[in-house]
């Protein structure tokens, strides 16, 4: 039992094998099967088997695309092409090589490149040390790896994945050199998160060629892939990159072009009714403790520092310089940032840690920072509640998923529901954000955003016109 409440942390049914077998050694055999019909009938009657049932047909749906012609062919890829060796990089490196595929690895400068190939075989030793791997399969994989500093290795490969730093310019200028290397027909893809595909594509005369593939860090952990068709993707692309998805082991999902595509949009969404509970009143432990409660692996301000806070800060600062109104002014996460406070990666962000554990602690120096920001405010600290803090953090969510389908940048709440549980941590027995919702009732998640809209404003609580319709309707997001 007390195994399963990690490894199975929150989920029913486990508990209720362990039941069954306890029943087996103690009961009379007639009893026995009476207590393990009961145990049955119980889990029938919870409410994570709908959710599980829901995320095991899901997984399996997704890779249907809606819209995408039958049989449409694909583009042979057997040799992958990678630019950067940071940790997204060598992730998605080891990804092809955990497949068999070759990989070329290209950084600009030999000493990137050495530390990126150096962490690579860092991470196979250490799986060989748990006796996941034997030391000639780490060789074999290696070999696959080629470390490259030239973009005329390029020349040959049947797809590039640009995985460096998250910037517009910087990005548009290696898909130019791309275009200019890379063989006809060959897919370029870009692993941005959050940036504008079509604008990228345009930096090429090939924009039928030009796709994304956004992998989730690690990227040789994490399952999900979220596969993006700008507005130019050729059809048979974006059929080879779920099909590449598969051949990875990756959950894949195809998704359109919004800022953010569709986990991310609807996680800054979240991320800012965090900051914005902080600021209130709230601090950072408790609104993660609710999160974790709900049955989240993290809450989301450890997640900022397992990801590192200064990359929202430095994609913050771009858009604000670039004066785009929706990111809003400084906040006291910035401002940690701007202390060199990274997170994990330099032991203290929203948390501290200690060295060799990533056990988030509550740091002095970020609540005086809270305490500071919301002096300069004018603001007086309340007292918030759990349940405000689970609405806000997931009905906000819900509301913005809500408008990523009437887009069309989702074609079905199941996308997103798999996009959630794979890539962002969403309880896989609650089925999904727009699953759980459904079984809430959207008329709850619906009155909950208006009162949100009515106290707090902002557009992010400005009800999604399909969340409208569909309670007006009675109907629900399974319905669609």
């Amino acid at each position: 039992r007390a195994k399963l409440a990690k490894s199975a942390r929150n989920l029913f049914s486990p508990q209720r094998c362990v039941d069954a077998v306890e029943a087996a050694v103690n009961l009379p055999f007639a009893e026995g099967l009476g207590r393990e019909r009961a145990l049955f009938l119980e889990c029938m009657a919870s409410p994570q088997r709908a959710g599980l049932i829901h995320a095991f047909f899901a997984e399996r749906e997704v890779s249907n695309i809606p819209g995408l012609p039958a049989g449409t062919a694909t583009r042979p890829v057997e040799l992958v092409g990678i630019i950067g060796a940071g940790t997204m990089g060598g992730g998605i490196a080891m990804c092809f090589a955990n497949a068999g595929m070759p990989v070329r690895l290209l950084e600009i400068q030999q000493e990137a490149l050495d530390r990126g190939v150096g962490l690579i075989r860092k991470n196979y030793e250490a799986t060989a040390a748990k006796g996941r791997m034997t030391a000639d399969e780490v060789e074999a994989r290696m070999a696959l790896i080629k470390p490259t500093l030239a973009y005329e290795d390029f020349a040959d490969v049947d797809l590039v994945i640009e995985a460096a730093f998250e910037g517009m310019e910087i990005k548009k200028q290696i898909f130019a050199k791309l275009d200019a290397v890379c063989k006809p027909g060959a897919i370029l893809a870009t692993n941005t998160s959050t940036l504008n595909i079509d604008e990228i594509a345009a930096a090429t005369s090939r924009p039928q060629d030009v796709c994304g593939m956004h992998f989730f860090s690690p990227a040789n952990v994490m399952k999900l892939l979220e596969n993006v068709r700008a507005a130019k993707t050729a059809d048979d692309v974006a059929a080879t990159i779920m099909a590449v998805g598969k051949r990875i082991k990756k959950v894949s999902a195809l998704v359109g072009v919004c800022y953010g595509f569709v986990g991310n949009r609807m996680l800054h969404q979240r991320g800012r009714e965090a900051v914005a509970l902080v600021d209130e009143g709230a601090s950072p432990e408790q609104v993660d403790k609710v999160l974790t409660d709900f049955g989240f692996p993290m809450g989301q301000f450890a997640m900022g520092d397992l990801a590192g806070i200064d990359v929202g800060w430095r994609i913050r600062k771009e858009r604000r310089a670039a004066g785009d109104p929706d990111v809003g002014p400084e906040n006291w996460v910035d401002r940690l940032a701007e202390q060199g406070r990274f997170g994990q990666k330099t032991g203290a962000g929203i948390y501290r840690y200690e060295k060799g554990d990533r056990t988030p602690r509550p740091d002095p120096v970020t609540q005086s920072t809270i305490e500071a920001y919301r002096l300069e405010r004018g603001v007086a600290p309340r007292a918030v509640s759990e349940q405000e803090i689970l609405e806000r953090c997931l009905y906000v969510m819900v509301n913005e998923g809500a408008k990523i389908l009437e887009e069309g940048i989702a074609a079905r709440a199941l996308d997103v529901d798999i996009i959630w549980i794979y890539g962002y941590g969403f309880p896989a027995y609650r089925g999904g954000p727009m699953f759980w919702a459904d079984q809430i009732g959207l008329s709850t998640v619906l009155e909950a955003v208006k009162g949100y809209q009515a106290t707090l404003g902002g557009a992010q609580w400005r009800p999604a016109p399909l969340l409208e319709r569909l309670v007006a309707e009675g109907k629900s997001f399974a319905d669609l």
